[in-house]
């Protein structure tokens, strides 16, 4: 693998990386803290609870799992593409 082919990959790892990131910065602490009254104020209720409390308590940790399996088949097809993955080893 050339030299340019390895600075791409690590561009475009970062790139996912970073996009991952701030997603779970916006779940995380957005929903949980910045925004958090706001959407108890403007969103509907989640059962017996006001959304930004939800989402402080329950919604967060759902977002980090989707996080997980977007970041694993992100990076597997990245792999593939600059041939990283098991089969071409």
């Amino acid at each position: 693998m050339s030299s340019e082919d390895q600075r791409s990959y690590w561009r475009s790892s970062l790139r996912v990386l970073f996009g991952i990131l701030a997603v779970w910065f916006v779940a995380a602490y957005g929903c949980s803290v910045i925004f958090r009254t706001w959407l108890d104020e403007n969103a509907p209720r989640i059962g017996n609870a006001p959304f930004g409390f939800w989402m402080a308590q329950q919604g967060s940790i759902a977002i980090f799992v989707v996080l997980l399996v977007t970041y694993a088949f992100l990076m597997n097809r990245l792999d593939k593409r600059f041939g990283y993955d098991k089969e071409s080893t």
